[in-house]
């Protein structure tokens, strides 16, 4: 994967301390005061590890090129006298495992401690997703993914690598809290992806987190898990805790804005069950769509597991909306598109869904011709995934071979690059001794923090909290149940931030 100026600054900033007086000469033109990494790019200067461009520029967001990645090395190498070993092999933790070998240091474990690959083992990896129940459609596809991605990675520096038996985090807080403490427990575990279901999520990250790992999810959603994209970090989110997928507040504008702008409809209602994604989108949805000028007549909220769904139709009717977006998953969602128009004042409402219903077996039920539905932008054209070469069509070629169906679901790119990035991440952060293999789990962190490339989902870089997706979305009028694929790809609205 690729590396950024910036983040290269802040390692070597970790290593060197932070403080001291900065030059205030020939500052960098391109570097304003509040650019989110600005004391390390000051102390950098400062240390002269930094010079700039010619043309007095830093360009701190450009990818570093291995020409300046190996210039930086050797200033970095030329203050050699001044380190201990222990600033050598923090650098190592940092993601330059180069440097330390540069310096004849040994390998000593990070802050969050080291995973050690024995000769002739497999790198363990965990798939964490909802393969099982009503949900299983959301799951099996990405851990599916995940299998193909690994296979296609290949070794990491002689080790092969798995994620043994497939882990199911059940959709539900308690399926995701017993799956992560089952692989906080296990000392050999590297990296999960996962999970499916923001509920799961929001139990199983804080507990991956103090395990000192990285968890990658291809699905979850929730505002929670990252932040809230103005700076502030959600309730949920924990470090170590990463995500391809876009920030439902990105999705929450994108229905706002066509049912507001594109459909016209200034009167609407929102449907949620409780859970941290679908409360999370009905709640982003509700905030959009009033900031454009709507009126939002009910957010209300079913149990999982209801099947009469008259009353929480009726108490929306009261409200006369002229849409209804209601971003849950089946058997739940399947009831409400069978049981609305025989509310009196729901007849002819506009209906919408999101992800969790862009699924098979949704799709295949005569009422849900005509829906609308939410998700991400799945038109991938040529893109391909830059770590394996693998293309959105060489991918779908091969998961219908190998399982005699297309994905039941969405998110089975994300899922693919995700596993790749981790994949990339455990390359960059592990230190062949003899024939075993250390992997530091700060390094790796480090690494994903870095990450910075063309996935088959399109670029993937993340931020600060966590969120490394292009939050692209469209919206899916879903026509004909007998002919499910066409409606995935029927795409008659698109946002990007």
């Amino acid at each position: 994967m690729k590396m950024r100026p910036a983040v290269a600054l802040v390692m070597a900033a970790a290593v060197l301390g932070a403080g001291g007086a900065w030059a205030a000469e020939r500052w960098f033109a391109d570097v304003p005061d509040d650019h989110r990494r600005i004391d390390a790019i000051r102390y950098a200067k400062d240390e002269g590890l930094f010079l700039g461009f010619p043309d007095g520029n830093l360009r701190p967001d450009d990818e570093l090129s291995e020409g300046q990645f190996l210039k930086v090395a050797e200033r970095l190498y030329d203050r050699r006298d001044v380190w201990t070993r222990a600033d050598w092999a923090q650098m190592m933790y940092a993601g330059l495992p180069s440097l330390t070998a540069a310096a004849g240091g040994h390998f000593v474990p990070g802050s969050l401690g080291i995973v050690a690959v024995a000769p002739g083992d497999d790198i363990q990896i965990r798939s964490l997703e909802a393969i099982s129940g009503d949900v299983a459609f959301l799951g099996i596809p990405n851990q599916r993914a995940t299998k193909m991605a690994i296979e296609d990675y290949g070794p990491i520096k002689g080790h092969g690598v798995t994620f043994g038996v497939g882990l199911d985090d059940l959709c539900s807080p308690d399926g995701g809290r017993a799956a992560a403490r089952q692989i906080a427990a296990d000392p050999q575990v590297a990296g999960v992806i996962g999970t499916s279901c923001s509920a799961a999520a929001v139990a199983a990250s804080p507990i991956i987190s103090a395990a000192g790992l990285v968890m990658i999810s291809s699905t979850n959603t929730s505002p929670a898990l990252t932040s809230d994209l103005a700076g502030a970090p959600g309730p949920s989110w924990n470090k170590g805790y990463y995500r391809v997928v876009h920030n439902d507040l990105f999705q929450g504008r994108a229905v706002a804005e066509f049912f507001y702008n594109a459909l016209g409809l200034k009167r609407a209602a929102a449907i949620h069950d409780g859970d941290p994604y679908t409360q999370g989108l009905a709640t982003a949805f509700a905030n959009a769509y009033r900031a454009l000028g709507g009126a939002v007549t009910a957010v209300a909220a079913v149990n999982k597991g209801d099947t009469d769904m008259t009353p929480v139709l009726t108490e929306v009717a009261a409200g006369s909306p002229q849409a209804l977006f209601f971003p849950i998953f089946p058997p739940e969602g399947g009831y409400i598109a069978q049981q609305v128009g025989s509310v009196s004042g729901m007849e002819d409402v506009v209906l919408a869904g999101a992800g969790g219903l862009l699924v098979d077996n949704h799709l295949e039920l005569p009422e849900s011709e005509g829906m609308y539905f939410s998700g991400p932008d799945l038109r991938y054209g040529s893109n391909r995934n830059e770590i394996t070469g693998k293309s959105a069509d060489g991918f779908l070629a091969q998961y219908q071979s190998e399982y005699g169906e297309a994905p039941s679901a969405a998110f089975w790119a994300h899922a693919y690059d995700a596993t790749t990035m981790l994949l990339s991440a455990i390359d960059e952060a592990s230190v062949a001794e003899g024939e075993t293999l250390l992997i530091d789990r700060a390094a790796l962190r480090a690494a994903v923090d870095a990450a910075m490339f063309d996935g088959i989902i399109g670029p993937v870089s993340c931020d600060d909290y966590g969120d490394c997706g292009t939050g692209k979305i469209t919206v899916v009028n879903h026509i004909d149940s007998g002919d499910i694929e066409a409606g995935k790809q029927n795409v008659i609205f698109s946002f990007s931030p």
